[in-house]
């Protein structure tokens, strides 16, 4: 960890505060103008292509109608709690970048001072960001109570739950890296990935943490706090004009932010791909490292709009089994693996090929079992009605009714009496 945290100068702290500020807001319109472009693309669509070069001005039209547009405040509303929602939701979004790593140090244009690419960085960055990104939570909570809408309520209850749910594998996902790299400091664990990415060795860690990533954003499939077809929409539905603008830009820099922490806990974070540091050295040096940790970014945004134009909405109970059945268990007994493996390889009790054979075993019998089909446990009710005889109506129509209430059937002779 670099000694210039917390000794800088009041300017260059100010000075990375605002660039990433600004970075963020420009990479939010730019990212809902490649949604826009990439689903309608998948869709046979055109897309935005009318203001600015490409339609990339689309976004910002849409942001400037969304201020203009008339502010509505519901009577049944909290008033208080009904506008610091938004505000709520949004700030830690942008709280979370304060320790994310952009690059190595560089010099600042037109001055001598040196400084790292990163506002600052703790001993326990990671779990700084997973304290701050939770705390968006109650933003949404508050704004599906305070809206005086059953929708809305109900929209933020199927949020809380959904985190809490899916931030709990995220987190056991982290634990495997803090095992690698030895520490919870981002740039420390940046340089620990010097030689080998942690996704290689770490890929059960790296699949749970895109899995939960996106449950944590809300994002489809996993959107069921805003589902139209349940809930009109969501938490947010009695929001109008930069409040719901507020929701709009939180949902994106906070799928920005998981993006970022994936880059950079499993992809070498600011570092060049493919080789290309190995073939020029300069590829790590200077400001380069913002364009491949930006590209990094940009490869999980597109996974998240992939996943929007592919799958279908979830339902609610498979998507909360699915997180607390599946994800959890598998996480738990897989940093159990790491730390055996890790106590190994110190020991010398293990080899190399010791672990390629039993990882090789173990992803066998991992895909054996995800192939079996499952067993469906049988109902003896529903066996007894399949075995028992359809009964008849000698009422005349040809469709079985129910009794009236001084009816009963009959089930041997399928008759009412």
């Amino acid at each position: 960890m670099s000694e210039a945290f917390g000794n800088e100068a009041f300017w260059v702290v100010a000075l990375k505060a605002l660039l990433v500020f600004v970075i963020l807001v420009v990479y939010t319109l730019f990212n809902i103008w490649f949604e826009r472009r990439v689903v309608a693309r998948m869709q046979h669509r055109v897309g935005p292509n009318v203001h600015g070069p490409f339609g990339l001005l689309q976004s910002l039209a849409d942001g400037v109608k969304l201020a203009l547009k008339e502010d509505i405040v519901v009577k049944a509303a909290d008033k208080v709690v009904y506008v610091l929602a938004p505000i709520i939701a949004t700030i830690p979004a942008f709280l979370a970048w304060a320790v994310i790593p952009f690059g190595p140090e560089v010099r600042i244009p037109f001055t001598d001072t040196v400084t790292p690419l990163q506002l600052t960085d703790m001993p326990v960055a990671v779990l700084y960001v997973l304290a701050v990104t939770s705390i968006g939570v109650y933003g949404i909570v508050l704004a599906g109570w305070s809206s005086g809408s059953t929708y809305s309520l109900l929209g933020g209850l199927r949020s809380s739950a959904q985190v809490i749910s899916y931030e709990v594998a995220m987190g056991l996902s982290f634990v495997t890296v803090f095992l690698y790299a030895g520490t919870m400091s981002t740039s420390e664990i940046v340089a620990a990935q010097e030689d080998v990415w942690y996704f290689l060795p770490l890929l059960p860690s790296f699949i749970i943490y895109v899995i939960a990533m996106v449950g944590e954003t809300n994002r489809a499939p996993f959107d069921l706090p805003e589902a139209e077809g349940e809930l009109v929409g969501g938490f947010h539905t009695e929001y109008s004009s930069l409040k719901f603008a507020l929701f709009f830009l939180a949902e994106y820099i906070n799928m920005v932010t998981v993006s970022a922490i994936a880059t950079t806990l499993f992809l070498g974070g600011w570092r060049a791909p493919f080789g290309i540091g190995t073939l020029w050295p300069g590829a790590n040096e200077g400001y380069w490292p913002v364009l491949w940790f930006l590209g990094k970014t940009l490869g999980f945004i597109f996974l998240f709009i992939w996943l929007r134009g592919t799958l279908p909405r979830m339902r609610y109970d498979q998507f909360m089994a699915f997180g607390w059945k599946v994800l959890i268990p598998i996480s738990l007994v897989w940093i159990g693996a790491v730390i055996v493996v890790r106590k190994g390889m110190t020991d010398g009790t293990f080899d190399q090929r010791t672990l390629f054979v039993a990882a090789g075993v173990a992803a066998a019998v991992l895909l054996v079992s995800l192939l079996l089909p499952e067993r469906k446990p049988s109902d003896p009710e529903q066996t007894a009605e399949v075995d028992a005889p359809a009964p008849t109506d000698h009422g005349g129509g040809s469709y079985p009714t129910p009794p009236m209430p001084e009816q009963t059937w009959n089930q041997k002779e399928g008759v009412r009496r």
